[in-house]
């Protein structure tokens, strides 16, 4: 299995996210390699079994732009059999809660397999925890979905 999370962070809270549900991969003995999208090797994401992409949103709902070559390389390669699956921290008091998260759903929903997404106030409270791990069972299911396709 070739797993990988692949995130950007301005203040920190969605490093923090992608690292816990990084360690709920680890506890399921599966393993994932953790990339800043900046070290990540956009040109080989087809040779990836599954990507988690974890991201906060910018100005009025936008993603940053650290992150564009990243969404632009998934609407142009062939990665159809890859699972993904998008995290993101983001503040409701803006009228786009998350938009980073929703415009990498939209898109990826057409060009991968998506599997999940999710979107956490800020920074992860205990309240959280649950639903993190509910998105990781949800994202393992879907792993053996696309297997038993193939």
């Amino acid at each position: 299995m070739n797993l990988a999370i692949v995130y950007t962070s301005k203040t920190g809270n969605t490093e923090e996210l992608v690292n816990f549900i990084k360690d709920l991969f680890l506890q399921k003995k599966i393993e994932v390699r953790l990339f800043r999208v900046e070290h990540f090797p956009i040109q080989e994401i087809a040779t990836f079994d599954a990507i988690i992409i974890g991201t906060y949103t910018w100005g009025d709902g936008e993603i940053p732009k650290e992150t564009l070559a990243l969404y632009r390389a998934f609407e142009i390669q062939d990665v159809k059999h890859v699972v993904t699956g998008v995290v993101g921290t983001g503040d409701s008091f803006y009228p786009k809660f998350c938009g980073a998260v929703d415009a990498f759903r939209d898109m990826l929903y057409v060009h991968s397999h998506l599997a999940v997404t999710l979107k956490i106030e800020i920074t992860l409270q205990t309240q959280d925890l649950e639903r993190c791990r509910r998105f990781v069972d949800i994202f393992i299911k879907n792993l053996g979905y696309v297997k038993a396709q193939c």
